[in-house]
């Protein structure tokens, strides 16, 4: 279940994935199963996104890989385990041949007050990074570029520090214009690691909107949003401009990581 990340001379493509809600995956592998053939490297499977109870990803990342013999990158949250929990995965995803994991903070966790679910935090993402490396797994970082803040200056600082922990690569959040693609590109041009595009096609306007007003470091340009207001097919309009952008990546970075929204995975094969 070998997954190389390490030399940015090959252009690597991947498909995020999110884990079932539920101790039942066989729907979700054979939806996967269904896109295997297609031309990606391999899956890169998200843990409890927006802080809610997802199926482990450490073992959906080996049940996918036994489905379409296709390798996953496991994310990995400091959020969601202690000290111990997290060195009993890093392990484990090791033991089940996974070698290549994404460390990643987590999204804050929501109504807690409701749930009762806290963060832990026992460590920070840098921390992470580290224990992953010395526990044998490459590890990667996440480019959260903060459009909404101007939070690029300061997210690079924090690039540098997880390069220095010893990350091999970096996943940015999705980008949606060819400007921001090259200015992500250049603040990064000094690191020497591959870094990996974020492309989440649109779906419709409404989309669109939520995620560039509800969604922090997501920015969706308003001339896109206006052509997928006007657009008399958005998911066409939507898998077009993924399209464009995975050219994009091509030209500024050593891969892209295809983020479906809602299990929409049939629009992969236009997009690939």
């Amino acid at each position: 279940m070998s997954f190389v990340m390490s030399d940015s001379r090959q252009f690597v493509t991947t498909i995020e994935v999110v884990p079932p809600a539920g101790n039942d995956p066989r729907d979700l592998l054979e939806k996967l199963a269904g896109i295997a053939h297609l031309n990606f490297d391999g899956f890169s499977v998200a843990t409890n996104p927006v802080a809610k109870p997802r199926m482990s990803a450490t073992v959906f990342c080996h049940l996918l890989n036994q489905k379409t013999g296709k390798p996953a990158i496991l994310h990995l949250t400091v959020r969601d385990h202690n000290l111990l929990g997290l060195q009993a995965e890093l392990w484990g995803a090791k033991a089940l041949g996974i070698d290549t994991l994404i460390a990643v903070t987590g999204d804050p966790s929501a109504g807690r007050k409701k749930t009762g679910a806290t963060a832990v935090n026992d460590v920070t993402v840098y921390h992470l990074i580290a224990m992953a490396a010395e526990s044998g797994l490459t590890a990667g970082g996440v480019l959260d570029y903060r459009p909404e803040r101007n939070g690029l200056k300061n997210e690079i600082k924090r690039l540098e520090n997880k390069v220095e922990a010893g990350s091999r690569f970096i996943v940015t959040q999705p980008v949606y214009d060819e400007t921001t693609a090259k200015t992500l590109a250049h603040a990064c041009h000094h690191l020497p690691v591959p870094i990996i595009m974020g492309i989440l096609p649109l779906l419709s306007l409404r989309h669109a909107c939520f995620l560039h007003d509800k969604v922090d470091g997501i920015a969706v340009p308003g001339a896109l949003r206006r052509e997928m207001e006007t657009s008399s097919d958005p998911i066409k309009t939507g898998t077009a401009q993924a399209q464009t952008m995975l050219e994009i990546a091509r030209k500024y970075f050593s891969g892209a990581c295809v983020m479906p929204p809602f299990e929409r995975f049939e629009i992969l094969k236009d997009i690939l």
